[in-house]
């Protein structure tokens, strides 16, 4: 049982500490319900189910159903991997509107040399 025990109490510590490491904001929402699942099972294993099904319905379930609904809404939840995305932080309109501002530029700058 001590085992299980610190298996679970490194799960949560690293999945912790990846919360505050990741830089998708979608991951760290991951993250954190992990972690919170990780306590609901160590509440358990203290033989306290209310509070573990209390913790895992609203740390785990709830809180993270709620971070990645805010994310879309903010138009943050895309992962570093997918098509199109550019920094975490940035908005979709800003994202739309950056290949129309560098084709400006380029097309200002082909202006330029023909006048010189």
């Amino acid at each position: 049982m001590v085992w299980i025990t610190l298996v679970i109490v490194l799960l949560v510590l690293v999945s912790s500490v990846a919360v505050l490491a990741l830089d998708s904001l979608i991951g760290a929402a991951v993250a954190s319900s992990v972690a919170s699942l990780g306590v609901s099972v160590l509440f358990v294993i203290v033989l306290a189910p209310d509070v573990a099904l209390t913790e895992a319905a609203v740390g785990a379930g709830l809180s993270g159903v709620v971070m990645a609904l805010g994310l879309r809404r903010l138009g943050l939840w895309r992962l570093e991997g997918d098509r199109g995305a550019a920094h975490p932080l940035t908005t979709t309109a800003e994202r739309l509107a950056a290949p129309t501002v560098a084709a400006e530029k380029g097309h200002n700058q082909e202006e330029g040399d023909r006048h010189a």
